[in-house]
């Protein structure tokens, strides 16, 4: 028995393609479990699940009354049946093959967690949209990602998006961290590690992840990013519990901010505010230049997006940073 747990909130948009994709998987049906875990959406949401649930017995709704993903999946994981466990993301469409493929894997790589490349797509495709497709798939957006940057072949790596787990993993490293926002794949993928377990990623199928679309809507998920990259330290006590990627932004910002506070004490060491800007501009118009040249794309709309990802990303986790006194 596979159980597929997937937390929703307000995905109105995006809930019937990816049911959709969920129906066309080649795994069998008789062996198979959907439960959605609601976050007492407020739009049609649940009126379109309730729609596939009449025709389809294998799917499910429940409710989530606290919101938020971690308990979602607690919530989904306690009531599931199955002996393998898959997380997937509302806002994600699946090849036919997806389940199959990470069962297979689990089985045959004796994992503890497996996943695949998340491919980054956006619904609606204008100059705009497809220049932020490419800046939260490309390196110097997302760093060295490799589920986001894709792979060849089997590859151990730290962390996977959504999941593919025997249920026992839960037993042994514990369920999701309910304190957590963001981060909790992350958080619970470190946790693995740390205990000696192993997480595969595989080349051998993949998800689309349809994005955000709109430079407000980047700028709002990453400044939550951000900002619980250190919550989630924090609360963890863990520094492990994520990559050194996840602070680049931070570090970047804090070059522009606090040399400018120093100078006003010692004005000669606002140059180093300087030279990052410098540096970043010059690097990021390079960047661009290639994009918009190889691949056609907007110049300004790609610059756009990169400096909002950034920033945004940058300024949520020096928020997070300045509300750790304040943790309960």
């Amino acid at each position: 028995m596979l159980s597929i747990v997937c937390p929703i909130y307000n995905e109105e948009k995006y809930i019937a393609k990816c049911i959709d994709s969920i129906l066309a998987q080649d795994f069998p049906k008789d062996n198979l479990e959907v439960i959605f875990v609601d976050g007492m959406s407020n739009d049609k949401t649940r009126e379109i699940v309730k729609e596939y649930i009449s025709k389809f017995s294998f799917i499910r709704l429940i409710d989530n009354p606290e919101r938020i993903v971690p308990y979602a999946m607690n919530y989904g994981i306690k009531e599931s049946k199955g002996d393998i466990i898959i997380r997937l993301d509302a806002h994600a469409e699946y090849p036919t093959n997806y389940f199959s493929v990470l069962v297979h894997h689990l089985n045959e790589l004796n994992a503890d967690n497996v996943g695949a490349v998340c491919k980054t797509d956006v619904l609606n495709k204008n100059n705009k949209t497809l220049a932020i497709k490419e800046v939260l798939s490309n390196k110097f957006g997302v760093g060295n990602s490799t589920f986001r940057t894709g792979i060849d072949d089997i590859q151990l790596v730290d962390t996977v998006p959504f999941g593919c787990w025997k249920r026992d993993v839960f037993d042994k490293y514990g369920m999701y961290d309910v304190r957590l926002v963001r981060n909790q794949d992350i958080e619970l993928n470190k946790r693995i590690i740390r205990g000696g377990g192993s997480i595969y990623i595989v080349p051998d199928t993949y998800c689309t992840y349809l994005a955000r679309e709109t430079y407000s809507g980047i700028a709002k998920n990453n400044y939550g990013n951000g900002m619980w990259n250190i919550l989630t330290c924090a609360y963890t006590k863990q520094l492990s519990s994520l990559s050194l990627r996840h602070f680049i932004p931070l570090i970047f910002v804090l070059s522009l901010i606090l040399p400018i506070i120093g100078g006003m004490f010692w004005s000669p060491i606002m140059v180093v505010s300087i030279l990052s800007l410098i540096t970043y501009i010059v690097t990021l118009s390079v960047v661009c230049i290639k994009l918009s040249i190889t691949k056609g794309l907007h110049f300004i709309y790609l610059l756009l997006a990169f400096i909002t990802l950034h920033i945004s990303y940058g300024l949520g986790s020096l928020y997070g940073v300045l509300k750790i006194p304040f943790l309960k």
